[in-house]
This record gives structure tokens, sequence and C-alpha cells, in this order.
């Protein structure tokens, strides 16, 4: 099968790994370009077509052109209707898309925010104050995750079958695992959110995708300068 398009996207981007893993499970190709951070997506070529400078962006075959990783997995995902990405009925779509916000607005965002601010430190002004505040927004978000996922017989987000939801849950746990939940949080705190995670990423189809996620022991903290 032919690529439907090209996708520039850093790898260990949540984002980059959600709009591949929907093209898998679709049975859809995307040629993913070499991409380097700050060069690539600052070069004349790329700027002419995207030019807030944004990755992930997509341009499909047919000249369409996305940026936002939740769009473009969602668009590709409506490609082929019957993998069931998007829901069944226009009640199981609004609930996958209430979870792909839910996501990444609650759990992706601000547990990005602590991984950049304290493993690459890309962020100056990220000191405890800050990032207390991302931790006890991220706890109040796994509760609440936990707690639905305990009325999920299925272990998925929406039906009994994987959504674009718990693709993008996925990604995203896989930061939270790598910041604020250690062994103890994984085991005792939200063992339901890693369990639906573990299911996900064991796909067949998207494995590979996650095959190089390391959690740590212990959550991450702000270190004394």
């Amino acid at each position: 099968m032919a690529p439907i398009g090209k996708l520039y996207g850093h790898p260990l981007q949540p984002q980059t790994n959600a709009i591949l893993s929907a093209a898998a499970i679709s049975g859809l190709e995307i040629e993913s370009l070499p991409f380097e951070f700050g060069v690539t997506n600052k070069s004349p070529e790329f700027l002419q077509k995207f030019p807030l400078a944004k990755i992930p962006a997509f341009e499909s075959n047919d000249g369409l052109r996305l940026i936002e990783g939740a769009a473009i997995a969602r668009y590709v995902s409506s490609l082929v209707p019957e993998a069931g990405l998007l829901g069944r009925n226009a009640r199981e779509t609004a609930l996958v898309d209430q979870w792909v916000h839910f996501a990444e607005s609650e759990i992706q965002i601000p547990a990005s925010t602590i991984y950049i601010g304290l493993v690459p430190k890309y962020l100056p002004a990220f000191g405890q104050e800050v990032c207390l505040y991302r931790f006890q927004r991220l706890a109040r978000s796994l509760k609440f995750l936990e707690d639905h996922l305990a009325t999920r017989p299925s272990g998925f987000l929406v039906n009994d079958d994987v959504t674009l939801a718990d693709i993008i849950l996925a990604t995203s746990t896989r930061r939270v695992g790598q910041t604020i939940c250690g062994a103890t949080e994984r085991e005792q705190l939200y063992p339901r959110v890693f369990a639906h995670y573990e299911r996900v990423v064991s796909d067949k189809r998207i494995s590979a995708l996650f095959a190089e996620s390391k959690f740590v022991e212990t959550p991450l903290t702000v270190q004394a300068q």
C-alpha cells in the first residue's frame, strides 16, 4: 500500500506516536520523514508549508496540510471507518472526542511540562511551585480516570475495543510513567490506568511504537540548585 501522506514529527513526541498508531490500526501507511528539531521545522521549505513551525505536521498526497496531533490522528482514523477508532455511532464518537480532549489537556500537557522541565530542562523558570501545581493537577485527573476505568469491564475507555481515545491516553500515560508515577504509584494508586496502558500498547499492530518506554521507579522531583 502506498503511503497516504508525509508526517513531520519527533519519534519521542506523544502526538507523533498517536498518529502512527492510528494509521497502523487502520491498516494505513504514513511516510515519516527524517526530522531534526530546530532545523527541519525552521527550513524555508517547511515554513512555506507550515508557517508556525509546529510539529507534528502532516501533508496528504492530495495536498491537505494539517497541524495539531489530535486533528491529524482524527483525520487518519476517519479514512477507515470500519477500524472503529472514532466509535461506532454518534454517541461513541462524542465519547471518543471527550476522552481525547481530556487525555491531552488534563494528562499529557501537565505531564509533558514536568518532563520537559525536569529531564531535558528546557524550561528555565520551572521550579518547585510550578512542579507541585502540575503534580496536583495530574493526581486529580488520574484519580478521575482510575474511577472511570473501574466501571469499564473491557478495560477500554468507550466500548469493547481500542479507539483513538485509548491510543491518545496511552501516549499520555507513558509521560506520566516517566515523571510522577513510580512503581508504587503505578501499582497502588493507579493500577487500572497502567493496566489500560499495557492493554493498548500490547496490540501487535502498534507495540513497536512503544518499545522504548521506560518508567521511573520513583517520581521525579525538582533538584535544588
